[in-house]
């Protein structure tokens, strides 16, 4: 039996009870939360060894992303040749439909595990992912997979289904990987279905995608009208807006994820509320792309799902939920606004997306939720409490450095030091990997 305490420490339990507990300890057992409380009372009622010892830290459940690309991380630092992209369209011809095509199975691997090390520094202890590598697609996912297990880290995958190399490419990908979940047989891994974008897949390779996801009783992760271009072309082939046709196709549902939303309008809204379809925000992604400002505080008061996700560029989470704080203010001109809705998306939403997708209870610290943690140096400068909290979460936590990272009850990370890796021969090998897969692209 498993059993050990997380004591001394600030205990933010969020959930339903989401309550603050100074001097607070969490007692775990055989990857469960079994009991919360007080120190000294804890340490009293259960004898085992305290392995954490939280004194001057935070203690929050684990964070989670709703949507990555962990093969992003072979485009840090490069410069794509000729004529830098200036439209949206340009971005993916340019650069990502490049290096996602000039990925080997050994950069697959080895682009995965750069952000699962950073997902373990970020305090990330799950994640959504979506993943392309049309030179060798077949078996991708379970490379990604086993990643993932060996950092110990929980992830729903999928693969992006596109036309643009070939006819519904990673339908079959998807497909096989479903069917092998069963003899994974792992709480920490799930599926979907992945789809590129309305504006890369026919009809017939959103019929093949629904057929699968069918099969396997999951929903959709897609992008979803992020540049201009999405709605430009299902007006233009089939004389409707994105969201429109995704919802004629039943690509739609309360296990689906519309990524983006940022070109939608008010119909399309609409029909997402009442469809019960998700959506993610990732705020830094279309600030970098340059492709507008998401209406997430209009689906958000139509009473859509929304989430936060990266697009990739990163595996901090609260640092993207004060880039939606502050994006949205200044979107609005109104410094009122995005104070409890962008927290909302990551420590509320994102909890909700991922319990239906995963058997276990995350984002949250009460007996029995899983015992996924981010414990964080943080000593308050001023009142920590649950009035003052938001405040300290967008202004401070935010900034703070993660000491442990604990998913499951198996800590990954302690003291900073990550324990599941070889950090400095992951990178020397990447950096070798990717210096090969920039000269394949240029």
């Amino acid at each position: 039996m498993d059993e050990y305490l997380i004591a001394n420490g600030t205990v933010v339990t969020l959930g339903d009870n989401d309550e603050i507990i100074d001097d607070g300890a969490v007692y775990v057992k055989n990857g469960s939360i079994e009991d919360v409380g007080k120190t000294a009372e804890l340490k009293e009622k259960y004898d085992c060894p305290v392995k954490v010892d939280a004194t001057d830290q935070v203690v929050m459940p684990g964070f989670i992303c709703a949507h990555h690309h962990l093969y992003s991380t072979m485009a840090r630092g490069f410069t794509p040749p000729g004529e830098p992209a200036y439209t949206f369209e340009e971005i993916l011809e340019r650069l990502w439909w490049k290096l996602d095509r000039a990925l080997t199975e050994e950069a697959v691997e080895y682009s995965a595990y750069i952000p699962l090390i950073e997902c373990i520094r970020n305090g990330t202890t799950t994640f959504l992912d979506h993943h392309a590598s049309p030179s060798c697609v077949d078996g991708s996912l379970d490379i990604l997979a086993d990643a993932v297990e060996q950092a110990g880290l929980r992830a729903n995958l999928s693969y992006e289904v596109s036309d643009r190399n070939e006819p519904g490419q990673g339908v079959e990908e998807n497909r096989r990987f479903l069917d092998s979940l069963s003899s994974r047989d792992s709480e920490f891994i799930g599926g979907m279905v992945g789809i590129h974008a309305s504006l890369t897949v026919s009809d017939d390779t959103l019929a093949r995608c629904r057929e699968v996801a069918e099969e396997f009783d999951v929903g959709y992760h897609l992008h979803v009208a992020e540049g201009v271009e999405d709605h430009q072309d299902a007006l233009e082939n089939y004389g409707m807006r994105t969201v429109e046709r995704l919802v004629e196709n039943d690509i739609c549902g309360d296990d689906t994820l519309y990524i983006h939303c940022v070109n939608v309008n008010e119909k399309e809204i609409e029909l997402i509320r009442d469809t019960g379809t998700m959506v993610v925000h990732n705020p830094e992604s279309n600030m970098n792309n340059a492709v507008g400002v998401a209406p997430v505080l209009e689906m958000l008061e139509e009473g859509i799902t929304v989430g936060l996700g990266t697009d990739g560029m990163a595996s901090d989470m609260p640092s993207q939920m004060r880039v939606a704080h502050l994006l949205h203010q200044l979107d609005k001109s109104d410094p009122r606004v995005a104070f409890v809705e962008a927290p909302e998306l990551l420590i509320q939403n994102n909890v909700e997306i991922a319990n239906r997708l995963f058997p276990v209870e995350l984002g949250k610290i009460e007996p029995g939720a899983a015992a996924d943690f981010a414990i964080l140096d943080y000593s308050a400068p001023t009142e920590l409490s649950g009035d003052t909290f938001l405040g300290h979460l967008i202004y401070g936590l935010v900034d703070a450095t993660v000491d442990t990272t604990i998913v499951n009850g198996n800590i990954l990370m302690q003291d900073k030091e990550v324990k599941v890796f070889d950090v400095p021969e992951v990178a020397r090998e990447c950096r070798e990997i990717a210096g090969d897969l920039w000269q394949r692209i240029s």
